[in-house]
Order: C-alpha cells, then sequence, then structure tokens
C-alpha cells in the first residue's frame, strides 16, 4: 500500500458539508486539509472528527505573525495531533525558527507557504517583492531549509528545481493542480498531477476537481491512475 500523495482541500463553511465529502472518501487514498474558512466556522472539533473517521489532517491556516505568536500557535495546533502545519516563509527567519523550535522534529510535520499559486508577476510586483516567481519561492525555501522546517508549499512550477536543490528529504506540497480537461478556477500557477509528481512533488493539494466530482472517491482513482500510481 502506497502513502496517500493525495491532500483533499475541504473548501467549505460549515461541518457538515466537510463530513458528507468525507463520508465519499478514504483515508487510505487521500489525507484531508482543513483552511482557514472551515477552521474558522468549525473549530477544531471538526478535526476531531475527521482524525476520528481515520483521516490524516493538514491544517492550512499559513500562521504569520510575531515570533512568540506562531510559536504558540505551532504549538496548539500539533497538540491536536494533526499529521501537518503550515506557516509563512516571508514571517522571517526569527518566526520559522520559533516555529520550528515549538514543534518536536518528527511529530506534526511543519512545511512554510513560499508563494500563493493565485499570484502571477503583477500581484508580486504589486507587493514589492524582486524577482521572478520562481527565484522567490527559492529564495523562501532556501530560508525555510535553513530552518530546518521539514518542506514547502510551492506551486509545480518551482518543484523541479526546488527538488534538485534540496534534494529527497524536503518535502513539497504542491497546489493548484487540474488534470487536462478541468476548469482553472482562480489558480494561475498550475500543472497537471502527472508532471508534478514527475517534477518530485510529495504531495498534492487538489480541491474543486475532487469536491464537486459526482464520484469524489473514484476522481481520486483516477488521479492515482493519470499519475500512474496504483494502489
Amino acid at each position: 500500500m502506497h502513502e496517500p500523495r493525495i491532500i483533499v482541500a475541504l473548501d467549505f463553511s460549515s461541518a457538515e458539508s466537510a463530513l458528507r465529502l468525507a463520508d465519499q472518501l478514504d483515508p487510505r487514498l487521500c489525507r484531508l486539509k482543513v483552511g482557514k474558512e472551515l477552521f474558522t466556522a468549525t473549530g477544531p472539533q471538526l478535526v476531531e472528527k475527521l482524525m476520528v473517521k481515520g483521516f490524516d489532517i493538514f491544517l492550512d491556516l499559513k500562521f504569520h505573525d510575531i515570533p512568540n505568536t506562531v510559536a504558540k500557535a505551532c504549538q496548539a495546533a500539533a497538540s491536536l495531533g494533526i499529521w501537518m502545519v503550515n506557516v509563512h516563509a516571508l514571517g522571517g527567519r526569527k518566526m520559522l525558527n520559533a516555529a520550528r523550535e515549538a514543534i518536536d522534529p518528527g511529530s506534526t510535520k511543519l512545511i512554510a507557504v513560499t508563494l500563493l499559486t493565485s499570484m502571477n508577476h503583477e500581484d508580486i510586483s504589486d507587493i514589492g517583492l524582486l524577482g521572478e516567481s520562481e527565484q522567490i519561492v527559492a529564495r523562501l525555501a532556501q530560508l525555510t531549509y535553513d530552518c530546518n522546517l521539514d518542506g514547502v508549499v510551492c506551486s509545480a512550477l518551482e518543484t523541479a528545481l526546488l527538488r534538485q536543490q534540496f534534494g529527497n528529504e524536503f518535502c513539497l506540497v504542491t497546489p493548484g493542480i487540474r488534470l487536462h480537461h478541468d476548469s482553472m478556477d482562480d489558480q494561475k500557477r498550475v500543472t497537471t498531477p502527472t508532471k508534478a509528481i514527475s517534477d518530485g512533488a510529495n504531495f498534492l493539494v487538489i480541491g474543486r476537481p475532487i469536491s464537486q466530482a459526482i464520484n469524489p472517491l473514484e476522481k481520486c482513482m483516477e488521479i492515482y491512475n493519470e499519475m500512474g500510481i496504483f494502489l
């Protein structure tokens, strides 16, 4: 049995909708991502219910604050027993170090967001970051690596470069995944599951292509089949 490579994004505002989708999935085939909207609406109680169903949870809250606040938030997240949590690399070295000190290595995975996959060159220029997206992602990933975090969230367009730069032990989590016939929605830096995995992604975050499918479990299997992974 292979480790699940798909993380299904629970992009909902209610526990009922999230649990309904979870009931149509299999924890042997996927993990689940709980983001800001759902966590704000439902709190840690939903996370606990999803874990009772057997799912590993990626708590995607992108903590970005002063170091002490982020450290305490990471401790609180890890105490829930979640599989993975993230911070934002733009918080800087002191914040990343504080987050790392707050979570014991080998327990809850700690990763950092580089650039959101919804951002293009104009968006990057608007906030004053210098260079192309690939250069910015590489700098933020290097900072994350230097602070001993477990990996980063990056678009699939940067995955191959980061895999070459940091080797096989650094975890790469890739959102913005679409099948050939799927809509891009509001994602701008996207690619297919097969390309992302071949470039070195460890895990693929997939939302609407699965959550809005008529049969979400079948959609997961379709994606694995497309990647040549047979569970």
